[in-house]
């Protein structure tokens, strides 16, 4: 991968999101890519108008230092949607992600399944590479 890379990745919160975070943090400075965080925002976030940047930023600057990766790499997009449209039209213009990195499940995981809806999804519609990373890989 050349610098001009964008590894997008979906970040929830989750012990999950910051597994698959991790992973692209890493391969990041590996590929010297940039990483965009992407978080989906609900019809319930709404309700409380959360600032995730600001909410997220002590776990994401924690990682950030973790894989020796300059904050100023990695920046947020934050946009209404399912969490699977959110990831699959940062692929595309005027993002062009070239690669999506989400975790297996995120908050709304269902016991006794290995994957979430939204891994699931993607892997069936992403027109890009996809990782699905396991927690704590």
């Amino acid at each position: 991968m050349s610098t001009a890379q964008t590894i997008a990745v979906g970040f929830d919160g989750s012990t999950h999101s910051e597994s698959a975070l991790r992973w692209a943090l890493h391969f990041a400075v590996d590929n010297e890519s940039s990483v965009l965080l992407v978080h989906a925002v609900g019809l319930l976030e709404h309700l409380g108008q959360r600032d995730v940047s600001v909410e997220f930023e002590e776990t994401v600057q924690r990682l950030c230092l973790e894989a020796g990766i300059d904050r100023s790499r990695v920046r947020w997009h934050v946009s209404d949607g399912d969490a699977c449209s959110v990831m699959l039209r940062v692929a595309a213009s005027p993002t062009f992600a070239t690669l999506l990195v989400v975790g297996t499940r995120g908050h709304g995981a269902h016991a006794g399944h290995l994957l979430g809806s939204t891994s699931l999804q993607l892997a069936e519609h992403s027109t890009v590479p996809l990782v699905i990373v396991p927690l704590n890989a």
